[in-house]
């Protein structure tokens, strides 16, 4: 069914961008816990006596950094997303360019914003962060191929390509290399987390949207607006 499409096979070994949600500024944890500064301390110590170090933090501390590349195989969070329908395995997705992780992250973004913040009149603030991680894998290559198959990079429906990803995982490949669905970028879909290595910080990202309002502006530096994009435009 899928052998016209997965016929061409790239080796793949540079970067990819990764955006997840974060905060800028760390934030007090014990806070709600007691007004003294002095208690917010020895509840931060007491947290720590049980804390188990890690020689490789940022893949495998499970609150602070187990997102960049563990955090979606992990059977607890599998959801459906282009490649996966949530029950049977987990999707790494990250982009060649970081302008392609903005774009797709502000479609969903706004999503929730409009299921929870509809009647809200105030700007609604988002935090991100960009890593960059090392990917060496032999992959199928899907780019181009949206022209013969439109279903790779349909907006409104996984239907295809939940198939496409089930067959994948089963004939046990890594992943695929595809055209953003949301610009004119490539996005990554890993099915195999022994492919990624190298986790790097890239860049923090702010984004800024008023429900009301078709526009959110994205900033890199923190009053400095970088990208305007107009959600309509995405979906």
């Amino acid at each position: 069914m899928y052998e016209e499409l997965i016929d061409t096979a790239v080796d793949y070994h540079g970067d990819l961008a990764r955006n997840i949600k974060t905060i800028r500024e760390a934030q007090a944890l014990f806070d709600d816990l007691s007004d003294d500064a002095a208690d917010w301390n020895a509840a931060v110590a007491a947290e720590g006596q049980d804390y188990i170090a890690s020689a490789a933090p940022l893949i495998t501390r499970p609150f602070d950094y187990g997102v960049v590349i563990t955090y979606p195989f992990v059977p607890q969070h599998w959801q459906q997303t282009r490649f996966s329908d949530g029950l049977r395995y987990g999707v790494w997705y990250g982009s060649l360019e970081l302008e392609t992780t903005v774009y797709e992250s502000i479609h969903h973004w706004r999503r929730f914003i409009e299921d929870s913040y509809a009647d809200e009149d105030r700007t609604i603030i988002g935090e991100r962060r960009v890593f960059d991680v090392r990917c060496d894998a032999i992959m199928m290559d899907l780019r181009g191929k949206e022209s013969q198959f439109p279903q790779l990079v349909d907006r409104h429906s996984y239907a295809y390509t939940h198939g496409l990803g089930r067959y994948l995982d089963e004939q046990g490949q890594n992943g695929v290399l595809v055209r953003s669905a949301r610009t004119q970028g490539t996005n990554a879909a890993i099915l195999r987390p022994g492919v990624l290595s190298g986790v790097r910080d890239r860049c923090y990202l702010t984004y800024l949207t008023h429900p009301g309002r078709d526009e959110v502006l994205v900033q890199r530096q923190p009053g400095e607006t970088w990208l305007r994009v107009k959600p309509s435009e995405l979906e």
